[in-house]
């Protein structure tokens, strides 16, 4: 859960995303349209990618994306689908 909250704090905007996910998808597409520059992260493509969506789910997403961490001070998106 840490290393989640470290990796979303690391940047201004960070989604956590699945590549075959249409709505993790739609929302990368609105916040570039906003101009922002997402750090994107692929859970499905990243090796610890089941322990990422562990600990997405331990801090309320359900489903665990798309989970969409805006500011570095730790304030937080929740997306629902």
């Amino acid at each position: 859960m840490d290393m989640v909250k470290k990796l979303g704090t690391e940047n201004s905007v960070v989604i956590f995303s699945e590549t075959s996910c249409g709505i993790s998808h739609a929302i990368s597409t609105l916040i570039r349209g906003f101009g922002a520059n997402p750090v994107i992260y692929e859970v499905d493509e990243l090796p610890n990618g089941h322990e990422i969506e562990r600990a997405l789910t331990a801090l309320g997403w359900n489903p665990s994306v798309p989970a969409v961490f805006i500011g570095r001070n730790s304030s937080v998106v929740r997306m629902r689908s």
